[in-house]
């Protein structure tokens, strides 16, 4: 049970998560924190916070529990306009996609309270944003990653139950590994979608494109619809395993590109059936 819960950024994730949290009665009371105003009454208005203020360091000063989820170009000016208001024994914690970088930042600028840091990273999400696209189950059955730095196992655990009574299912990942899969499976995607929609867009004929657009094509790139300040800093942030993703990709694109210029039927079929196969074992 969290007495006071502060969500800095109470946009889809940081609303989804006060929602879960409310159905399960796990908060007595949630404040929301961040720069606009407006945008915090209309969370406070949905019933997603009960109170916000604009003021960082006034929202966490009594705070037990502090839910970071800002872009990934913001967290290290929240955790140093913070740092020195947090309580003794206040736990923070955070949605960023890439971990790597969020510790990093939260060396330098949490300083008093690293220790009582737990990075995390919900596996959750939509297309959409802002806290009118919030919903309470976005986390049920949905995996939370956290990946342990330095902070105390009391930190942790809280942290855990926390995700639990939202629904989610909470495991443990050094933030190298987990920066390299998601990658892979979460912002490399995201780059195609928004390179698709770009590379058709920009064509002599792009009205036709979009006019005659099929399913595949939506579901592909429905994911250009997201945010792209979030998406923008999540790349930047993960630069190093994203460009590795990205040449690998770019390896295999080469190898479809070599059999339809050599009109190899078995090569091409042998390749989809490959990654039907492996697409199929994990059913998901």
């Amino acid at each position: 049970m969290i007495k006071k819960l502060c969500i800095i950024g109470v946009g889809l994730i940081g609303g989804s998560l006060a929602l879960a949290l409310r159905r399960a009665g796990y908060c007595e009371e949630i404040i929301g924190a961040g720069r606009n105003a407006e945008r915090l009454q209309i969370a406070q208005d949905l019933g997603v916070i009960d109170s916000f203020n604009t003021d960082m360091a006034a929202a966490v000063s009594d705070a037990d529990m502090v839910f970071v989820a800002v872009p990934m170009g913001a967290m290290a000016a929240v955790f140093k306009a913070i740092d020195a208001h947090l309580k003794p024994t206040a736990i923070v914690t955070d949605g960023g996609s890439a971990k790597v970088r969020v510790i990093e930042d939260a060396k330098e600028f949490l300083k008093r309270c690293y220790s009582q840091f737990v990075p995390a990273h919900p596996i959750a999400g939509t297309e959409q944003s802002g806290v009118e696209a919030a919903f309470a189950e976005l986390y049920q059955d949905r995996r939370v990653i956290i990946t342990p730095s330095d902070e105390s196992a009391q930190a942790s655990a809280a942290v855990i139950a926390m995700w639990q009574a939202a629904g989610a299912e909470v495991e443990s990942m050094p933030a190298a590994e987990h920066d390299e899969i998601l990658a892979g499976t979460s912002h490399l995607p995201h780059l195609l979608a928004y390179g698709l929609v770009n590379c058709l867009f920009e064509s002599n004929n792009s009205e036709s494109y979009f006019r005659y657009a099929a399913g595949g094509f939506r579901d592909f790139t429905r994911i250009a619809s997201s945010d792209p300040v979030m998406w923008r800093d999540i790349c930047l942030a993960n630069k190093t395993a994203l460009l590795t993703s990205l040449s690998r990709y770019q390896s295999e694109l080469d190898r479809i590109k070599d059999a339809l210029n050599k009109e190899d039927a078995d090569q091409l079929l042998c390749y989809f059936q490959s990654a039907k196969m492996s697409r199929d074992k994990f059913n998901f």
